[in-house]
């Protein structure tokens, strides 16, 4: 008997994931991707002696990823070498820097110095968010979104009254916390989720049990290192890779599609999973009456931001900076309003800055330095050279006020990266880099369906579907595709 086909395209983590857990079931799997490496927005470059991680660079939820790995028999350090960072990272106030310890006693006594009592009330806010996240990622996310009947277990119903679906997280956090130095901390992690803290569930306090709780590690080599893993995992399973291979569109037989196209050659199975951008697979690629969903329907939808990046190769050392650094020293909610209420360039935005040779000597050349930039904005903010150089000016001022140093005079080698290139290189949704927001209305079963509900043999994963952005969720989303296409096929044959 022949074995069922499929093919995946797009190589982040969630066609990484789905195509591995595909070929574990027993499948024949093609990975189709248009870049001419595999990990989406994780991929990496290197340029002058510097490597650069191109996307994510935090690495949380650490038993995520051992449960990944643990599915197929192996382990993390199978393939790459975790360190825990301590302090976590660095927060820059407009009153000066606060390191996030990783002991959780030294944290406490850090929320204490801040504001007194609030060491005991960041406990019990951590041991609420401990249940949330017990549910939320090990038991919500695994749900493919496609009934309401997944969520009719009474565990599942009693957490959906435990964890505050219907609080925002500005009046979960703000219920316990009144200095603004410890609400921007805590509203810190969910601003990528796509949402002001207002319209975010208290849900995604799981997010600062992720954070403060379980910690910020850093894979050696850098965050390639477990796409390069997952790949490894993959190819032992027999998946195959094709770079350089956008496809265009499909060919179908009745409702179901046949064989894809890509621009050197066709691919026929008889399983087809978009793993990447799910507004262009279902509005540039299939025809229209295999679409589900209208474009009216998608420019109704929130996005999390899009990125202004630079990626920048120093010539000397840094100071006064940890591998992860926040500038939190400008109106954190004018910012936030720039970014989801009314989209706009901010005048003085607020922004990230990652290190990472200052954990991993092997990312930059001896007595140099590998410095990345971020600085979160609305998507479909298109950029100009003239944005992106003022953009760039006003964060090295702002390093220069707090670390005594204009790092311009250092820079040997600079790339920017934003809105066009997210289009160009991941055809990104209105230049999106975090997929959809995890607003309440955006939530499990009202995100775009992980089935198609026209084309019987499609499916998505990834973040603008179920579970949602972010690199744990993705790799979730890839093994949640991968049980239902298994599950859908069981019933076929039954």
């Amino acid at each position: 008997m022949n074995k069922p086909s499929a093919i995946v395209i797009g190589s982040g983590f969630a066609g990484l994931s789905a195509a591995t857990t595909l070929a574990d079931k027993g499948y024949d799997v093609t990975v189709l991707e248009k870049n001419e490496q595999a990990g989406g927005r994780a991929r990496k470059f290197s340029s002058h002696g510097f490597t650069y991680d191109m996307g994510p660079s935090w690495y949380w939820m650490p038993d995520v990823f051992e449960d990944y790995f643990g599915r197929f028999g192996k382990k993390v350090s199978d393939y790459y070498e975790l360190e825990r960072l301590d302090p976590s990272y660095r927060v820059y106030f407009k009153d000066g820097p606060e390191d996030l310890p990783a002991d959780p006693e030294a944290l406490y006594a850090m929320f204490d110095s801040i504001e007194p009592g609030s060491g005991a009330k960041l406990k019990q806010f951590l041991d609420e968010a401990a249940y949330k996240y017990e549910v939320g990622i090990k038991e919500l996310v695994y749900k493919p979104g496609r009934s309401i009947m997944e969520f009719a277990d009474m565990r599942v119903l009693k957490g959906l009254v435990q964890m505050h679906l219907l609080t925002s997280m500005k009046a979960y956090i703000r219920k316990s916390f009144s200095s603004p130095k410890l609400i921007q901390l805590l509203e810190f992690p969910i601003l990528f989720l796509g949402a002001m803290p207002k319209n975010t569930p208290a849900l995604y306090s799981l997010m600062n049990y992720a954070d403060m709780a379980l910690g910020t590690w850093y894979p050696k080599g850098g965050m390639h290192k477990i796409v390069e893993g997952m790949v490894s995992l993959a190819e032992e399973k027999g998946v195959k890779f094709v770079y350089n291979s956008e496809v265009l569109r499909c060919h179908y037989e009745g409702n179901s599609i046949s064989e894809v196209v890509t621009i050197s050659s066709n691919y026929k199975a008889d399983v087809i999973v978009a793993a990447g951008d799910y507004h262009h697979m279902e509005q540039r690629v299939l025809r229209r009456e295999s679409r589900a969903y209208s474009e009216k329907y998608w420019d109704s939808r929130k996005l999390a931001p899009s990125s202004l990046l630079y990626y920048l190769g120093l010539d000397r050392k840094v100071e006064g900076l940890l591998h992860h650094n926040l500038f939190f020293d400008s109106d954190f909610d004018v910012h936030s309003k720039a970014i989801y209420e009314d989209p706009h360039w901010p005048e003085d935005p607020l922004f990230y800055v990652s290190a990472p040779s200052l954990t991993d000597s092997t990312v930059a050349p001896e007595g140099s330095e590998n410095m990345f930039i971020l600085i979160p904005v609305a998507p479909d903010m298109k950029e100009t050279e003239e944005i992106q150089e003022k953009y760039f000016q006003i964060v090295m001022d702002r390093l220069k006020s707090h670390t005594g140093i204009d790092y311009r005079d250092h820079v040997v080698f600079r790339r920017d990266y934003a809105y066009s290139d997210f289009v160009n290189d991941y055809h990104a949704f209105k230049g999106n880099a975090y997929g959809l927001a995890n607003t309440l209305s955006q939530t499990a079963i009202l995100k775009p369906k992980m089935k198609s509900p026209k084309v019987p043999n499609l499916y998505y994963t990834g973040q603008l579907t179920t579970p949602g952005p972010g690199v744990p969720p993705s790799l979730i989303s890839g093994q949640v595709v991968a049980q239902e296409i298994e599950k859908d096929q069981l019933k076929r044959t039954a």
